[in-house]
């Protein structure tokens, strides 16, 4: 049986936790127009496709086509990569992605990338992409005092024009004194809150409150404020994620850049030739309706409450059950979690791009 002071705390706890995001929202808002109102907007400019010049430093709009002349760039430059792993194969999440598919794009250019990161020894350079592997920490992240060292020795030689960091690659401590870095985040604590909060609300009476949890993550929101401010630039992968570094964060809009994730045409696009029955091994004629989702299979990503869904209408309704088939491609605990709904959900493991550009469902 519950206490009743103990129930008290809880929720005093929580509604504690509400006033301080409350607070945070608003507060920001008046610094962020201010700092917005009286900050200097640097102006770098390239042609697009009007031939009309853009300063994509304070761009407003979300972007992420950007068309290269078939002609060299004017200028080939030195940049600078901080990951914590480099992707092997098919076996890479959003962030891996994000790294491979830019910079072997650049390097395609002509620029000169140096990957600073934590990956298999068998991982060597190719051609004006450079790799500088280390030991990964016990907590799987960079080791920040080896990467540092490599950066600093390969920056004396001739200095990078451009260096940049996915999410946390390279810690703010490091930062801080980099006048030409961009930061990508592909994840930033403020998101998280609103994951928990509606885990919770939606998670069975008998599991443990979540207060504590909650609690972690507003402090985890205020120490991020705090040195975000670090990094000279941050790219946010969405309109939200940029609306939150703005307003809740507290930088100025000038340092902040909303380039959406995009994909690659050539790869993916409708094929009608492919039947996504045979290449996946789905025999039975009565299912109408294909579903399908793919990502790492973790907590983080919402798999908790995606599998509670999906065990319910199954067991719920028969209609669903006998004509729907559920294709689950990535890799993670969850997928052993899936397996357990039945033959209704297929668990395809981690796959291929060009694989995935088939998994075209309904």
């Amino acid at each position: 049986m519950v206490n009743k002071d103990q129930s008290s705390s809880s929720f005093f706890s929580l509604r504690c936790t509400c006033y301080i995001l409350l607070f945070l929202s608003s507060f920001s808002s008046f610094l962020f127009m201010y700092w917005s109102y009286f900050s200097i907007n640097p102006q770098i400019s390239i042609n697009n496709q009007n031939n009309q010049d853009i300063n994509l430093l304070t761009f407003s709009s979300p972007w992420n086509l950007l068309h290269f002349p078939s002609e060299p760039p004017p200028t080939f430059l030195k940049i600078a990569l901080f990951v914590k792993k480099w992707p092997e194969k098919h076996h890479a999440g959003g962030l891996e992605r994000h790294a491979l598919t830019l910079h072997l794009a650049l390097a395609k250019r002509g620029h000169e990338i140096h990957v600073f990161t934590s990956s298999p020894t068998n991982l060597t350079s190719i051609g004006n992409l450079h790799f500088h592997l280390s030991n990964p920490t016990a907590a799987g992240y960079l080791d920040q005092s080896t990467v540092w060292k490599q950066f600093q020795a390969e920056n004396l030689s001739q200095p990078f024009d451009v260096v940049h960091t996915e999410s946390v690659g390279l810690m703010h401590t490091r930062s801080r004194n980099i006048t030409n870095l961009a930061v990508s985040w592909h994840g930033i604590a403020y998101e998280s809150i609103h994951s928990d909060i509606i885990q919770q609300l939606l998670s069975p009476p008998e599991m443990a409150s979540q207060s504590s949890i909650l609690k972690e993550r507003v402090s985890k929101v205020v120490e991020e404020i705090k040195f975000f401010p670090r990094y000279a630039h941050h790219v946010a992968t969405s309109d939200h994620v940029g609306d939150i570094l703005k307003r809740i964060y507290m930088l100025p809009d000038e340092r902040v850049h909303v380039i959406l994730n995009g994909v690659d045409e050539e790869v993916f696009k409708p094929d009608e030739d492919k039947d996504l029955k045979t290449t996946f091994g789905i025999r039975e004629s009565n299912k109408s309706l294909i579903l399908g989702m793919a990502g790492r299979l973790v907590k983080d990503k919402g798999h908790p409450l995606i599998f509670e869904a999906l065990k319910q209408i199954l067991s719920k309704n028969s209609t669903f059950k006998e004509s729907v088939i559920v294709l689950v491609a990535g890799d993670g605990p969850w997928g052993v979690r899936y397996k357990e709904l039945g033959s209704n959900v297929r668990v395809l493991g981690p796959l291929e791009q060009t694989q995935l550009a088939i998994l075209q469902c309904d």
